[in-house]
């Protein structure tokens, strides 16, 4: 476990399969992400149990509450090779009563440090739609710069959005 100083960042149970298919169920939650098709819960919990464990090339943890022990948001590590020592980077936090709190700059923060440190990561890369600016003021804000964009390549109520692709090198990181 990743523990802050109000957050964990801990593997994920079996038992977070409920809460992973309301999160991906709730058109809020799921605005500026690829959502794909509607999944039943049976469907999102064979998934979840099916799902490889944690490795180097794909770490998945979720993002629970220190005080409370209740899971809010997921966060992942993907795609890392020890050749390139890059990664990509996805965070969601699905409880909106957390959201504008901090907690995912600190998740960040929490898990970009463990792909520096533990992982010995060179660099760190996201997505990121171009209107989503909570997301995007989050990983600025952790040392997250922009390196380039992808023109329309995010489809949301009839509408075409750029996605803009962000790095981070150990030594951007703001603590």
């Amino acid at each position: 476990m990743l523990i802050g100083t109000r957050i964990r960042l801990r593997p994920m149970e079996p038992g977070d399969a409920e809460a992973l298919w309301r999160w991906n169920s709730d058109p809020d939650v799921m605005r500026w992400l690829h959502d794909g098709y509607p999944e039943s819960l049976a469907q999102t919990v064979a998934r979840h149990e099916a799902r490889d464990r944690n490795s180097y090339e794909n770490v998945l943890l979720g993002v629970e509450i220190l005080d409370e022990g209740r899971l809010i948001g997921l966060v992942r590590l993907s795609g890392a090779e020890p050749e390139t020592g890059d990664a990509e980077l996805d965070i969601y936090l699905g409880e909106k009563d957390t959201w504008g709190r901090g907690y995912a700059t600190e998740a960040m923060r929490l898990v970009c440090r463990y792909g520096f440190d533990k992982m010995r990561l060179h660099r760190i890369t996201l997505w990121v739609v171009e209107a989503n600016d909570g997301a995007r003021r989050v990983y600025e804000k952790v040392g997250f710069v922009e390196e380039g964009r992808a023109r329309e390549a995010f489809r949301r109520d009839g509408k075409w959005y750029d996605t803009i692709i962000m790095g981070l090198l150990e030594s951007d990181l703001r603590d």
